[in-house]
């Protein structure tokens, strides 16, 4: 699984594939080994294995995708269900949380049968990120001083009224995202009193991020964020390692491309500090460049094969070992 995930494009739970690399059975004779039928016609990785280990190899695969079909579907199948009966309850309540403030328009969308901005992090907690509008009168600042985060800064020159979010930005010129998360608390709060679906749904209590609790069974929160595109941070400039020749080039480009998001959320990094930069800062986060390199090979599948084994023999008390690792 680790092989896999880290970069073969290909393995276990595919047919293997060229190069074609034989397996010679036992020979009674020289002259049988010479004998073209001597040879396993099952193309194997390692010329070194014996039939036995090829036996042993289609066993695991075999078992491997068994588990997957009836197992990591069915995972997979609820988990849908779960999607669609939680996202109706969430889009009803923002096109409240809208009524009351159209700066904060729901991004809550489908497509290709999956809603843009929905992480699923485990099978009952969900996070949908809210994209907010208009970032441009800002300068994105990612000097290292704080790990995991950034901030924005309204650009020289700009004047506050020139924002959308103009009553959000601190006498220094941070557009602050303890602000924004506060005021869409607020904002949430008031629409689960009101929407169709507030006999099944309330808000979490004793905790600045915007939590819904839906039929008492699962907890989603949702996360106002800013998609920052066509430019990649300084704190990640590192990535891809040089030594490593996975991803390609072409991959690489296409993920700095993609971006990455700026949520307004609690940062453990910085839990006890109180300077007001680092109140305001912004998480950084990759959502989309962990996706697009998910792709290729078996790597979804062998992560979801993880997630199922996970769930169904690992759920300790504390959870040290979460679906996100």
């Amino acid at each position: 699984f680790h092989a896999i995930l880290l970069g073969a494009p290909s393995a276990v739970l595919t047919p293997a594939r060229e190069p074609r690399l034989f397996c010679r059975k036992l020979a009674p004779s020289p002259a049988a080994a010479l004998d073209p039928s001597a040879y396993c016609e099952t193309p194997v990785y390692n010329p070194d294995l014996c039939p036995n280990m090829i036996a042993a190899q289609a066993k695991l695969v075999y078992h491997l995708n068994k588990y997957y079909n009836e197992k990591c579907q069915a995972r997979k199948a609820a988990i849908a269900k779960t999607i669609r009966e939680v996202c109706k309850v969430v889009s009803d309540v923002l096109k409240e949380v809208e009524v009351q403030e159209p700066r904060f328009i729901s991004s809550l969308n489908e497509m290709d049968n999956r809603y843009e901005g929905l992480e699923v992090i485990s099978p009952t907690e969900f996070e949908v990120v809210l994209y907010l509008n208009q970032m441009g009168v800002f300068n994105f600042v990612d000097d290292g001083s704080l790990p995991g985060c950034a901030v924005l800064k309204l650009s020289d020159g700009r004047k506050r009224s020139m924002s959308l979010w103009v009553e959000f930005i601190t006498a220094s010129g941070y557009l602050s995202a303890r602000k924004i998360r506060s005021r869409f608390q607020t904002l949430v709060a008031q629409a689960v009193d009101k929407c169709s679906y507030r006999d099944v749904v309330k808000m979490v209590a004793d905790t600045s991020e915007v939590k819904l609790r839906i039929r008492d069974r699962y907890v989603v929160q949702i996360t106002p964020a800013f998609k920052c595109t066509g430019i990649w941070p300084r704190s990640a400039a590192h990535w891809p390692l040089p030594h490593i020749p996975w991803p390609g080039p072409n991959r690489v480009a296409e993920v700095k491309a993609e971006g990455f998001n700026l949520l307004s959320k609690e940062c453990h990094t910085l839990a006890g500090k109180q300077s007001s930069a680092e109140s305001d800062a912004w998480v950084l986060q990759f959502a989309e460049a962990e996706n697009r390199l998910q792709l290729g090979g078996c790597r979804k599948k062998c992560l979801s094969l993880l997630k199922t084994l996970r769930d169904r023999h690992l759920e300790l008390p504390g959870q040290p070992l979460n679906n996100y690792t």
